[in-house]
């Protein structure tokens, strides 16, 4: 009975001292928290590469409203909600494939990530009291659409839905449950580009 409690005390006391795959265990008890930390380096990275691209497009796009080229047809784009929503997808770079899909048929859902819209009011005030929208409520079909007259006060804001592809890293960037809802906004006084026209003030659809 004593030789076996040696030999197993021998055995228990080479396992502890044995240094052979030390690296391996280490790894794996590392591996988990250093595979979340890079992806989550990575997740942040393209959310604020697809931010920073949704900012430059809008920028491009709302100065065709500025000016007064959108209103006028100058621009490339027609003069409607659509015809925005494409010149700032056109203007999205590497992201064009992606936010320029098919017009969905009437009671589908939109597949198309990107969305658009514009409104106009009497002072910078109440342009700034505007509340944002709620990611987990928003809804495309009630999105206002006013580009203003000249010197209106015009806020315009593009919804990029971006998809967070790491689950466990899921409820850290989601702020609504199919991902992470981008947006950009623009405020800024249109020029005078048409004297005759008059300024439209507050209003969430134009005539």
């Amino acid at each position: 009975m004593s030789r076996s409690a040696n030999q197993l005390r021998t055995v228990i006391w080479r396992f502890v001292r044995s240094r052979r795959g030390a690296t391996a265990v280490e790894f794996a008890l590392i591996a988990t928290p250093l595979m979340m930390l890079m992806f989550g380096v990575l997740e942040l990275a393209m959310i604020l590469l697809v931010s920073a691209t949704l900012d430059t497009a809008t920028d491009f796009a709302a100065r065709n409203i500025r000016t007064g080229q959108f209103q006028s047809g100058l621009s490339s784009a027609p003069k409607t909600q659509e015809g925005f929503r494409k010149l700032v997808c056109v203007n999205m770079s590497w992201l064009t494939r992606m936010c320029d899909l098919a017009t969905p048929k009437p009671g589908d859902p939109d597949p198309n990530p990107l969305f658009v819209e514009a409104r106009s009011f009497d002072s910078f005030a109440s342009a700034s009291a505007a509340p944002a929208r709620d990611p987990n409520t928003f809804n495309p079909q009630q999105t206002n659409w006013c580009a203003g007259n000249p010197e209106d006060i015009v806020v315009v804001t593009t919804y990029f839905k971006w998809p967070i592809v790491t689950p466990l890293l899921s409820p850290l960037f989601k702020n609504y449950d199919g991902g992470r809802m981008i947006t950009s906004t623009r405020l800024f006084r249109n020029e005078p580009f048409n004297p005759a026209l008059r300024p439209l003030g507050n209003n969430t659809q134009c005539p």
